[in-house]
């Protein structure tokens, strides 16, 4: 029970230090500000992350424990390659619309600058999202869907692009738009700039 109870107080101070990110900005966040939201003291906080830089790691690794495992549920439903697309990038809107501290983390000097760790997981997480991407590309420009002279790791790169420009611009608009909204309508642009000249007009 002591077990359960520490790794739901872990979990409770990660989801705090998530909020506060969105509220006050990932480098302004302090381990007292933390304290505060979850009713412990300074003290208490390094009894379940040592350094602030092992809370970032951890908030790290959740990120990437939820990513993966919306990417898995989408890619475990059987799918046109188009539509594992579709849901691979709406799904990644939708949890940057749960966690819309991301945009803030990922541009935050705690990240590009102050804790290596935390770099090299977000870039993993980005590394392996592109390899999702380009993977469906590659099945679709082999059905003959997209045009052929379309290098799938090129067409990932854009539609990453697609989802990060997206996202920044979500944020710095005071996120006055429907992110996942938008997304589908630039994405169906995307993709139809993407698609062999034999299937324009054509739906999944």
């Amino acid at each position: 029970m002591a077990r359960m109870s520490a790794e739901f107080r872990k979990a409770e101070i990660i989801a705090a230090t998530l909020r506060l990110a969105d509220e006050l900005g990932p480098d302004r966040l302090t381990t007292q500000a933390v304290a505060d939201a979850v009713g412990l003291t300074q003290p208490g906080i390094f009894r379940h992350f040592p350094t602030k830089q092992a809370l970032w790691q951890a908030v790290g690794e959740t990120m990437d424990i939820q990513m993966g495992e919306n990417w898995d549920a989408v890619l475990t439903e059987t799918r046109a390659p188009e539509d594992r697309l579709r849901a691979l990038i709406l799904t990644q809107l939708a949890q940057i619309e749960r966690t819309p501290a991301i945009p803030a983390i990922l541009h935050s000097r705690e990240l590009q600058a102050e804790n290596p760790e935390l770099h090299r997981r977000f870039r993993a997480i980005m590394m392996r999202f592109l390899g999702l991407l380009a993977a469906e590309l590659e099945r679709a420009r082999g059905m003959g869907r997209i045009r052929s002279e379309l290098d799938p790791g090129d067409g990932a790169l854009l539609l990453i692009s697609l989802v990060q420009g997206l996202a920044m611009r979500w944020a710095l608009g005071g996120r006055a738009f429907a992110l996942q909204a938008e997304g589908r309508r630039l994405l169906e642009i995307q993709l139809a700039l993407m698609s062999h000249p034999a299937n324009m007009g054509s739906t999944s």
